[in-house]
């Protein structure tokens, strides 16, 4: 079991399922930038959490609800989580997350808010399976199947919490722990999908990536402004004769 200081936030296992450097970065450097996709991302989440909580026929939509998990050593907040009573329970007119003491029976379904597609990886699923972990400690129940909302195609994407996904989950929150224990941020390696990460031009991947020394960045980085600068010569000037 974790404390409250060994918490880590759930959105690391995205960060870190996605670049394990970034994750360091963000969670053990303490630095961040922002770019048009992390500004579409945040507008999209806080657009999620700023709707008004209430019942939509059966099913009271609780939103920016906070989560943790000392099993795990997690902490976070759900953009969204649906709460369906059995049919044999009656609406009650005064409810919140906490008034109940007995969760049986209920579908609770959290709900992750993404911009874009669906992701080829599982960083996506992953941090949606460590909120219902989290959900599932917090009420003693168990949840079978979440959702992700993704703003491009604007309809969910039902995901199923099995075994194999719970797996990939655990594992991925062992790695979080063993990275943030360590307290070493690990070396850049260039990849495409770097373009698109908010904190190139901290992490500078073309500088110190994989089988590029800074020695020879820096040599050529003079002789391309040395030939940017360098005078024309006679050669270079004269016209074509013919």
């Amino acid at each position: 079991m974790f404390t409250d200081d060994e918490l880590l936030p759930i959105s690391a296992l995205q960060h870190l399922l996605f670049c394990a450097r970034q994750c360091a970065l963000i969670h053990l450097e303490r630095v961040w930038a922002e770019n048009r996709l992390t500004t579409e991302g945040r507008h999209l989440h806080a657009k999620a959490h700023d709707g008004p909580p209430g019942w939509e026929g059966r099913v009271r939509v609780a939103r920016g609800l906070a989560l943790r998990s000392y099993r795990y050593g997690l902490a976070g907040q759900a953009d969204v989580v649906e709460f369906e009573p059995p049919v044999a329970v009656p609406i009650p007119a005064k409810w919140h997350p906490g008034s109940s003491s007995d969760w049986s029976g209920w579908r609770i379904t959290p709900i992750e808010y993404k911009r874009g597609r669906p992701k080829q990886d599982d960083s996506d699923r992953v941090q949606l399976c460590a909120q219902a972990l989290c959900l599932e400690e917090m009420l003693a129940v168990s949840i079978d199947s979440g959702a992700l909302y993704y703003g491009r195609r604007r309809r969910r994407t039902v995901v199923p919490l099995d075994a194999e996904l719970r797996e990939l989950t655990v594992g991925a929150i062992r790695r979080l722990h063993e990275l943030i224990a360590s307290g070493q941020t690990p070396p850049a390696v260039r990849e495409p999908k770097c373009d698109n990460c908010s904190l190139i031009d901290i992490c500078l991947p073309d500088l110190f990536g994989r089988n590029q020394s800074a020695t020879r960045y820096f040599e050529r980085a003079v002789e391309s402004q040395l030939a940017a600068t360098a005078p024309a010569t006679d050669l270079d000037t004269r016209k074509d004769p013919l």
